[in-house]
This record gives structure tokens, sequence and C-alpha cells, in this order.
């Protein structure tokens, strides 16, 4: 009894938190707060065969002459959807279309950030800051100045009569020998208001540019950090050098070997230097989307990208420093809205293959296990409730999209969280059969069922990973719901059907075999077995009832002799040599 209500208590606690986190995340997402809850809703969104979306069209940028080779249409392809779909279950497709096209569809309307973060380059870069106007309000760890802004003002053009060669050569990357007379003119001249033509120069060159709101401009030293010696990149809510949150975003990144060693070797320098020149601006497509000052050296690999982000931008630049820049430049040939490839009539008409299942599934237990078949109902619905719980977190959180695909597996369940009841159920009869009491044939019926159940589901749950993992598109979409399900089903046999079969064994109906429990030992064919023994079931009204006859069915090798020998005539003449001898 303890064991059975630790258990249901269990399943109790799981249920109201699942419940709790999306319920409360729903409630700060309805008022507007920005935070992790955001997208919140009790209803999972659908993908695209079913509520239609956005189609875009990506042209590649080229210079008179370039060719599109497949390899870089395939890589862009990857990239992208690496950026919009990192979790694989968004239902979102990106294909190529001709020689230079890519055709990016994604359920329901995209934002400005989904958008930005399938065309940008991001490439990063981190250069010394060698003179700037503006004071740096950040430390590198610590919060930066980090926005976006669109250029329209006339570019400026260097004056070709000054010196644009270096008097000394610079022997760091901070060294103000890079400032040469015509670099200083174009800084004094530059609008950060044009068009970033001038915001270009090789990695080993100084470059005069803007930050991304378009308010501070700088003069930068070489490159002395890649972006692409990130490890990783993520999103978060920035820290201070205590460890407490600041309640703003940040990008999280990590650096390999070679980065780490850079990074700590550039940090050491800048500590030394007075202001700007203790500055390293992080550069993203040449802006600088930060600029902090130098407080201690970052020896460990791991810095912070701080600023005026959301939780949107933020996550769409992890995005793009994470998955790497696009091997061309695109630009947006036509953006469209498409319809429902399936819609909702479809939607309709598997719920209802799957009511039609699932009422089969409950007349057969009706009739296989009678009053018995409640727990079956109980365990479906505990089952339902669980599912759904998770995918609505799972359509917030990580983006996750119902398509036709999940709708299958999800009643492709049925059958499975169906075939486990019927594995204990037969188990706990079989036991029955053998002569067991009912509380007894529960605990050893359940020893021998759970392995059963576990094995099949361990090749369920293997085939759903080995799909997600191989598969793209909508299969990901069935994988993932084969796995949840796969994994729901275990959680209700072991915290709800094997504790329910616990308790009402322990009541008068279930415990004295009612003829409608569907657990009555005598219709069952129970026999006892005796030491060196065997007794059929009791015969009825001249004839042997249909448990006798199942109950020889399951007779032993050893058993059918011992009654073959009962029940063989005797030879008169044997008998009488025995008496003689």
């Amino acid at each position: 009894m303890k064991k059975a209500i630790r258990s249901l208590t269990w399943l109790l606690v799981i249920i109201a938190g699942l419940t709790a986190l999306n319920g409360t995340a729903t409630l700060l997402n309805d008022s507007g707060r920005e935070g992790w809850w955001n997208g919140a809703s009790w209803v999972p969104e659908l993908a695209l065969d079913l509520q239609g979306g956005t189609q875009i069209t990506l042209a590649a940028q080229l210079q008179s002459g370039e060719t599109v080779s497949s390899q870089q249409l395939d890589q862009a392809v990857t990239i992208i959807r690496q950026r919009i779909d990192s979790a694989g279950v968004s239902e979102s497709e990106i294909t190529k279309q001709g020689t230079q096209n890519i055709v990016v569809s994604i359920p329901g309307r995209p934002d400005n950030a989904t958008l930005e973060r399938i065309e940008a380059s991001a490439k990063l870069s981190f250069r010394p800051v060698l003179f700037t106007g503006a004071a740096s309000t950040a430390a590198v760890g610590g919060e930066g100045d980090g926005a976006t802004a669109s250029p329209s003002a006339t570019p400026y053009t260097p004056n070709p009569d000054l010196e644009s060669t270096p008097t000394t050569s610079p022997t760091n990357g901070s060294d103000l020998a890079y400032i040469t007379p015509q670099l200083a003119d174009v800084y004094e001249n530059y609008d950060c208001a044009a068009d970033n033509d001038l915001a270009t120069a090789p990695d080993d060159e100084p470059l005069v540019t803007c930050s991304t709101d378009g308010t501070s401009k700088y003069i930068l030293g070489p490159v002395e950090v890649q972006g692409s010696d990130i490890s990783d990149a993520t999103n978060g809510l920035a820290t201070d050098s205590q460890g407490n949150s600041t309640n703003t975003w940040a990008v999280n990144l990590e650096f390999n070997g070679q980065g780490s060693d850079q990074f700590a070797e550039v940090t050491s320098r800048l500590v030394s230097l007075q202001a700007p020149q203790n500055q390293f601006a992080v550069t993203l497509d040449n802006q600088v989307i930060t600029a902090p000052s130098a407080n201690a050296a970052i020896t460990d690999g791991r810095a912070q990208i701080t600023g005026q982000f959301t939780q949107d931008s933020s996550k769409s630049l992890a995005d793009q420093l994470k998955f790497g820049a696009l091997p061309l430049s695109f630009s947006v040939q036509s953006n469209e809205t498409i319809t429902a490839t399936l819609g909702q009539t479809q939607l309709v008409s598997g719920l209802i293959a799957g009511l039609i299942g699932l009422i089969l599934v409950v007349v057969y237990s009706l009739i296989q296990y009678r009053a018995l078949a409640f727990v079956t109902v109980l365990s479906l619905v505990i089952a339902a409730v669980l599912t759904y719980l998770v995918i609505a977190i799972l359509s917030w959180r990580e983006g996750y999209r119902l398509s036709l695909a999940g709708v299958t597996g999800l009643i492709v369940a049925i059958g499975i969280t169906a075939d486990s009841f019927i594995v204990y159920f037969e188990r706990i009869r079989d036991e029955l059969r053998d002569g067991r009491i009912l509380e007894n044939a529960v605990e050893s019926g359940w020893k021998r069922a759970i392995r059963t159940i576990v094995a099949s589901d361990t090749v369920n749950f293997l085939a759903a990973i080995t799909l997600f993992i191989l598969a793209v598109g909508n299969v990901k979409g069935f994988a993932l719901t084969l796995g949840i399900t796969t994994v729901i089903d275990l959680i209700v046999v072991s915290l709800f059907t094997h504790p329910m079969l616990q308790l009402i064994a322990r009541t008068r109906f279930f415990g004295e075999g009612h003829s409608f429990s569907g657990l009555n030992p005598k219709a069952l064919g129970a026999v006892y077995r005796g030491r060196a023994q065997f007794r059929e079931p009791v015969v009825a009204s001249g004839r042997k009832r249909a448990g006798g006859r199942e109950a020889v069915i399951r007779q032993t090798i050893a058993e059918r002799k011992a009654a073959e020998k009962n029940t063989r005539p005797v030879d008169e003449s044997t008998r009488d040599e025995g008496k003689n001898s």
C-alpha cells in the first residue's frame, strides 16, 4: 500500500510540475514581459503542412565572372537549417532551387530576428581599439552597447594625397603607428549613417568603422582573434563578478585552444593600456557590436558579449556565431505567404483515426478484461495528459511544431501503451492460473512483465533516436513524438498502472475474483499444484468448463504424463502378477 501510494504521489508531482511550468510561463508571456517564457501557450504550434507559413527565396550575390559551386550551396543550406532549426523540430524546410537559389519555408510568420538570422553572413572578429570618441561603458564580461541601424547617407571617399603607410613598423595590434594621416582623415570625415563601403579591410590592416547603432566611430587595429575560433555560443542572462544575474541578456562565448591562447594574450596586453586603447572591439560583419574595456586578463577561454540585447536578438547572434558564416552572400529575392499543404481537413482526419483506434482499444479491453478495462482507460488518459503537457512545453521552449507525421506518432503511441497493459494483465492471469491469490499474482506478474515492457520500449526508443539523428523534416517530428510517448509509457505503467493494480487487488470485488472483474481464477482455469500432484479444474454440470480446457492446453509434459497415468486403464494380468510377486 505504501509503495503504491508513493508511486501515485510521484505521478501527481510530475503532472502538477509540468502544469505549473506551462501555466506560469503562459501567464508571464501574456503579461508582455520578456524572458525564457516568450511564446508560451497552452496550445502547441502547428507545422508547415497543417498551418502554412512563409516562403523566402534567397539569391546568391555574385561578382562579375563568379560562379556558385554545389558544395557552397549545400554548406549554406546546412548553416541556414542549423540557424533556424537547430533542434530539428520546427518542421522548417530548406532546399536548393536551381544553381544559385535557396528556398526557405518557415511555419507561421517569422519575426525580423529570424529573417536576419537566415540572411546574415555573421563574420565575427576581435580587434583592439586604437582610437574612438566614445567612452567605454563596459568591461570584458560586462555590459556593452549593441543595437542595429540602417545606414543611408553618402559615403566618404579617402584622400589619395595623404600618407597611407605607417612611418614605423607596428609592434602589436594596439600600436598607434597604424593610424596614418589618411586613416585619421577617413575617421574624421566618416559618416556612420553612410553605407559602410569603407568599413572593410583585410584582417591584418586597421579598420575605420562604427557601432551597429551608428552612434560611435572607431579606429580599430588588425584582427587578433577570429570568430572561427569560437567553439560554442549561447545566449542567457548576464551575470556580474559575484555570479549574480543582472537581468540583461548576453551572448556567452567559448573559444577553442588556439582562440583561448590568443584571447588571453590580447587581454593581458590591454589591461596595462590607457583608454581607449584598453578596449577590445567585437565586430560583426565589420561593425562594432560592443567595445568593452579589459579589466583583467581572460585566460580560461570564456567571454561574454553584453549590450542592449533582447532574448530574441541575443539568440539570433548566438546562433549565427555558433553555426558559422555563410559561404556566400544572399539577398531576399521573394518573400511570400504559402498555404498549408495538407490543412485542417487532414488534421481532423488524423485525430478521428486516433479516436477510432482509442475506442477500439477500450472495446477490446472491456471484452477481454471486463472491469479491469477501467485501469486501461485511466492509464491512457494519464498518458494523454502527460504527452500534451510535454508537447505544449516543447512547442514554446524548443520551437517544436506538430505536423501530420507527429500526429501519426501520437496515434502509434496508443498501440504501444495498450501493448504494455496487455503484457502486464496476461502475466497476472498466468499467475492466477498457477493458483496464486490476486495480491501475489500482481507482484509476481509485475516482475515478469516489466522486463518484457522495458525490452519492447527500449527497441522503440532506439528506433526513434536513430530516426531523429539521421532524418530531416517531418520524419524528425515523427521520431520525436515516438520517443516522447515511449518514455511516457514507461512512466505511466510504473507510476500508475502497477500501483492501481496493487490497490484494487486488496478490494473485495477484484480480490475475491468477481465474475465481471476479469480476474476470476475459476474462469481463467486455475489449477492447484501440490507435491508431485496435478488436478484439473472442477467439472461443473457434467461437462468441463472452458477454463478447464485452457488448463489442459497449458499443461507441462510432466503434468500430461501424470494425467495420462491416472486415467490409463490397468491391465488385470499385470495386476495379478504384481500381487503374486
